[in-house]
């Protein structure tokens, strides 16, 4: 043999060799893969059969013997042996599911009941195959089968449990079929479960399809996440459900809760909280103003559109008896829903009260004093109320289909109305929302009757108070302006008072004065205060701290228990004062704001006494003091209440160098339009306390008194002025 085979040969040999190797390595690995395999199926509980179809025979491993209850060797391998250990119910299934899976050499799965004697049921799950022959057709079945009891427990609990909880379930397979449906889901759903298992859930309600239904669903599907919302299923449910729907492995599983009734607490509360802040809104406009017939009028925009589309409020005049059908009344506001529709309710408004019947629903309530309502059809039932004519025209445009008047009441009488109306398209008032209408008329009304009787008390209060304040006298060259403004509010009317009068010898006496009190009582005494006061500085002709401590004494003696704050002032002048051009003003201060002069070069100076005294009425038999003055020609002289500078919100001395720079602003205005403006830029809105003021211009004497000042006049008793001396050569009119 050629030396070059040998090692071919050898090659050969260890070929040989090694191919047996790797059989026998092959052979080993086989063996394990075998054993790893049944040690897998013994660890899981597995069992394995063999169903020889030419035999019929069925070959079963320990396993299969222990599920089914069978001793080794007392297991004949029939299909008689195993049907015997079979549930009753459930043989025909198991015959009916292999059979299948042999008939199409298929594969089956199947979970069934085995009884064994002195034992209880188990299930067993079994899956097979049938594996064909070289004709095709199925020769054997192989399978394997375990106990699946435990799980069908857990399953049988968890069933029982979502059978039991009152939240509704049910779960959808990957093509949206229902597979479960517990039994509160078929209460909530109005169907039962054998109705649904198996059926597509947008086929079982159809108007799941386009809504918050379908689309949370599919959501939750693609997304792989937990949905959760609330959404309304129309009829034949008309049910509100809180829903939450998570993904499986197998479908979607969906928790629901009809929270119809929680819906409708949750509405109820927000619908009577809506109400509340409406009521409250209502009841702000009216506090905010004494004008109450201005925001009664405001009232029509805030009842649309929470009550109704749109509306009319009607006021009754105060009447002369108590025939309300001969009163005169006013439609005094409408609004509509619509910007577009204004301008045909606001003409509806102003004619429809000419058009009115007498037997009209407007009259009827005004005179009951009841709510009258028209559910349906108001168009018609208007109409036939309306004289032909625009009124008519108009409502047939605005198209009402229910209508409601409310009487206004207060005090049992009628002080108005508010009509509301509704569209086609929006229900009639509920009777909730009319209770909540009712009682809003009921606060306008109440508002109205009181704005009535405030414009009553004010207007006694301000003529009696009026009366009491005369016009000032207009004496030489001196101008005296005088204000008076009441507080806003009606009960504070009371002591505030000025005057300006003349002595017999021709000085000018100026008093401002606040009676301590803000009602009727104080202007009672402010009243007789003032005529004490005047009467003694007439009558003694004495200066002013001489005159206060009169009026002290003399308050004393007539027993008028009063306390009060006040300056009295007394302009002189001299025939050298006149001839220099000055003036001086000699005063007393009983506790008064200190009086304020504007110099002829603008600068403003306060008049402040050698030593503050006490009020008036408080100590009889003091002693006043007197400080004087001199000014010249062509000063201002203010002198004011407390209510000009003080307030809630401004301290005195605050409300006093504000008026100081006021002053300054103000110093080349004429005097009236001074006095204007110092009330408009010092009082608040709505003032507290009543003001009085009086300002004194002490016009120059060279030249002719001015056309503003007005006329000259003076009592017929007091001797005249002498007259004005024009500038000479020499003055060039700077005094």
């Amino acid at each position: 043999m050629p030396d070059d085979v040998r090692p071919r040969a050898g090659r050969h040999r260890r070929d040989r060799r090694d191919t047996g190797r790797a059989a026998s390595r092959a052979a080993s690995v086989s063996d394990t893969s075998e054993v790893l395999a049944d040690l897998s199926l013994s660890a899981a509980g597995v069992g394995t059969f063999e169903w020889d179809l030419t035999t019929h025979v069925l070959h079963w491993d320990d396993r299969m013997h222990a599920l089914f209850g069978y001793e080794r060797g007392e297991f004949d391998g029939s299909v008689a042996a195993f049907n015997a250990r079979l549930h009753p119910d459930d043989r025909p299934v198991v015959g009916r599911t292999v059979q299948r899976a042999i008939d199409t050499v298929g594969d089956f799965e199947l979970e069934y009941r085995v009884l064994a004697p002195d034992r209880p049921a188990r299930w067993v799950s079994s899956r097979g195959r049938a594996l064909p022959g070289p004709d095709g057709h199925a020769l054997r079945v192989l399978g394997i089968g375990y106990d699946s009891t435990a799980q069908r427990d857990s399953e049988a609990r968890v069933a029982r449990v979502l059978e039991a909880i009152p939240t509704a379930f049910f779960s959808l397979s990957t093509d949206w079929r229902f597979t479960y449906v517990n039994a509160e889901a078929e209460r909530v759903l109005l169907r039962p479960r054998s109705e649904l298992i198996g059926t597509v859930v947008w086929e079982a309600f159809p108007d799941a399809v386009g809504s918050q239904f379908e689309s949370a669903y599919r959501e939750a599907a693609t997304t792989a996440t937990t949905v959760s919302f609330e959404a309304y299923y129309p009829e034949p449910l008309d049910r509100w459900y809180e829903v939450r729907a998570w993904p499986q492995p197998d479908g979607l599983s969906v928790y629901f809760l009809d929270v119809t009734s929680r819906r409708k607490a949750l509405t109820t509360a927000a619908d009577a909280a809506r109400r509340s802040a409406l009521t409250a809104r209502v009841t702000h406009e009216l506090a905010e103003t004494l004008e109450a017939e201005e925001a009664v009028a405001r009232l029509a925009q805030l009842l649309v559109p929470e009550l109704a589309d749109w509306c009319v409020i009607t006021l009754v005049e105060d009447p002369s008896d108590g025939d309300v059908a001969r009163r005169g009344l006013r439609d005094i506001a409408s609004w509509h829903v619509d910007p577009a529709a204004r301008p045909l309710v606001e003409r509806y408004a102003a004619t429809r009260l000419a058009a009115l019947h007498d037997r009209s629903f407007l009259a009827r309530s005004l005179g009951t004093g009841e709510v009258v309502t028209v559910p349906h059809g108001a168009t018609e039932a208007i109409m036939r109320i309306l004289r032909p004519g625009e009124t008519r025209d108009l409502l047939e445009r605005l198209a009402p289909d229910s209508a409601c008047v409310l009487p206004m009441r207060a005090r049992s009488r009628t002080v108005g109305a508010i009509t509301l109306f509704n569209g086609a398209d929006r229900a009639p008032i509920s009777p909730e929302d009319l209770r909540n209408a009712d009682e809003v008329a009921g606060r306008a009304g109440l508002a109205l009757d009181n704005a009535r009787l405030y414009r009553q008390q004010r207007q006694l209060a301000e003529a009696f108070q009026r009366s009491m304040l005369t016009e000032p006298p207009e004496p030489d060259h001196v101008q005296v302006v005088v204000r008076y403004e009441p507080a806003a509010e009606a009960a504070k009317v009371g002591g505030d008072w000025y005057d300006a009068f003349l002595q017999a010898d021709g000085a000018t006496v100026l008093v401002i004065g606040d009676v301590v009190g803000h009602d009727v009582a104080a202007a009672a005494a402010m009243g007789q205060l003032r005529s004490v006061l005047r009467g003694i500085a007439v009558t003694s002709g004495s200066g002013p701290a001489r005159v206060l401590e009169d009026v002290d004494r003399a308050l004393r003696t007539l027993q008028v228990d009063v306390i009060a704050t006040a300056v009295v002032a007394r302009i002189e002048q001299t025939e050298d004062e006149r001839l220099r051009g000055v003036t001086h003003i000699r005063f007393s201060n009983a506790g008064h704001p200190d009086p304020m002069v504007i110099n002829p070069d603008g600068t403003v100076a306060t008049l402040t006494a050698v030593r503050p005294d006490v009020l008036l009425g408080v100590l009889p038999d003091a002693t006043r003091t007197e400080s004087e003055i001199a000014l010249d020609r062509g000063a201002t002289v203010l002198l004011y209440t407390d209510g000009l500078v003080e307030s809630r919100d401004r301290p005195l001395r605050e409300g006093m160098a504000q008026l100081r720079d006021t002053l300054a602003e103000l110093a080349d205005r004429d005097l009236d339009t001074l006095c204007d403006e110092v009330l408009a830029r010092m009082l608040p809105a709505h003032a507290t306390d009543d003001v009085a003021l009086v300002a004194v211009r002490l016009h120059r004497q060279d030249r002719p008194r001015p056309a503003e000042a007005g006329p000259n006049r003076v009592p017929p008793d007091v001797p005249p002025a002498a007259p004005s001396d024009p500038p000479g050569p020499a003055d060039d009119g700077s005094r």
